[in-house]
């Protein structure tokens, strides 16, 4: 089984606990089989894909020709559309944790996701603001599969909502230095306040990856910009990269930089992923670690079901598989485009902790009833 994982480039962090949670469901499948008597173990071969979708296809490639069509991954939306028609035409198998550019939401391709699509995340930087009492919303966002398609979904509810769109700023996604941006950003926000706008109904979601650490760098040389809310996404929560530029992690912290990640489920399975990383990395992993383990776990079954390597059939017989399986995510129930149906979202700003800055879980988003709850004593 091939992996295709960002572990460099502006995800690199994200692909390494999701490498380290797949290297801890490696040891126990290939237990497992061996207790049951399977007549099979799992190889797996890791790909850094550079969080580049042109490394993303040129490694896709190298697997395909080596005869790999089970593949965990690749980690971002971006990579997916890039290799989307090969892996369908060649019928290779694609199995994201973390995808959820709602576009790639299609039946009866050869992309399974497990994860919720951005239909469900969009909404929430909206919601909040309203629940906030803020009036106007500016965007910031990385230009790609992804970052457009939540862009698309927020600013949806967003006017749905009746709040005022005060400002878009979609940047390319290989840029590296924002000073230019976050100038316009913040005359922006100057503005909204010289005409009498009450800077905590200024709301400000940032849509990003690693580029965030110098964006946020930069944006901490405005005082205007440390007035408003800001909000994040899944590309952020738990960034790690972010806690190693203390100019960046002062300000988000400052701030109360929210940023959501879907929930997954607090068992057994996932306090064994948890623990792993944590003695792996000196980190609490990112939600989409806890999906890459489920990958590796429900691929293996699916084989002990069909018995053969076949990506055709095992597309076909994965999600009834992921049914009955109950994972570190909690339940794998796939929806018709075979992604995640739903999950509640966690909520994760940095604080202060003692001498250094750390990710901290304040709140929990419900996918059910759209309530925000927060942790005893947080407010924002």
């Amino acid at each position: 089984i091939g992996a295709l994982l960002p572990l460099t480039g502006a995800l690199a962090s994200y692909g390494e606990n999701s490498r380290t949670a797949l290297e801890l469901a490696l040891q126990e499948v290939n237990d497992y089989l061996k207790t049951i008597g399977a007549g099979f173990t799992i190889k797996l071969v890791i790909e850094d894909t550079e969080t580049k979708p042109e490394t993303a296809d040129a490694k896709l490639k190298s697997l395909h020709a080596r005869g790999i069509t089970l593949i965990v991954g690749p980690q971002t939306s971006a990579e997916i559309r890039r290799i989307k028609s090969y892996a369908d035409a060649n019928k290779i198998l694609l199995v994201s944790q973390s995808s959820t550019a709602p576009d790639l939401a299609i039946p009866d391709d050869f992309v399974l996701r497990f994860c919720p699509d951005d239909t469900i995340q969009g909404p929430i930087g909206p919601r909040l603001a309203k629940a906030l009492g803020a009036t106007h919303i500016i965007y910031v966002w990385r230009g790609d599969a992804w970052g457009d398609g939540l862009h698309r979904t927020s600013s949806d509810e967003a006017r749905k909502l009746g709040l005022t769109i005060a400002g878009e700023f979609r940047y390319a996604p290989e840029k590296k230095e924002f000073s230019a941006e976050v100038a316009a950003l913040a005359d922006t926000v100057k503005k909204l306040i010289d005409q009498g706008v009450d800077p905590k109904k200024i709301f400000i979601e940032y849509v990003a990856f690693g580029e965030a650490v110098a964006f946020m760098s930069a944006a901490a040389d405005y005082p205007d910009l440390a007035k408003v809310r800001w909000f994040g996404s899944d590309g952020t929560a738990q960034l790690a990269e972010i806690l190693e530029d203390p100019k960046a992690a002062k300000f988000v912290a400052d701030t109360k930089w929210v940023n959501p990640i879907f929930a997954p489920s607090e068992n057994e399975k996932s306090k064994r992923v948890r623990d792993y990383v944590k003695q792996k990395l000196g980190r609490e992993p990112d939600s989409y670690a806890y999906a890459a383990y489920d990958i590796l776990w429900v691929y293996a079954l699916t084989l002990l079901q069909v018995q053969k390597v076949d990506a055709d059939l095992i597309r076909k017989v994965m999600p009834e598989v992921a049914r009955s399986y109950y994972g570190a995510i909690g339940p794998v129930i796939l929806n018709k485009a075979g992604d995640l149906a739903g999950a509640d979202y966690d909520l994760w700003v940095v604080q202060r902790v003692g001498d250094k800055y750390e990710w901290v879980k304040v709140g929990v988003y419900s996918f059910a009833t759209g309530v925000f709850t927060y942790s005893p004593g947080f407010s924002l």
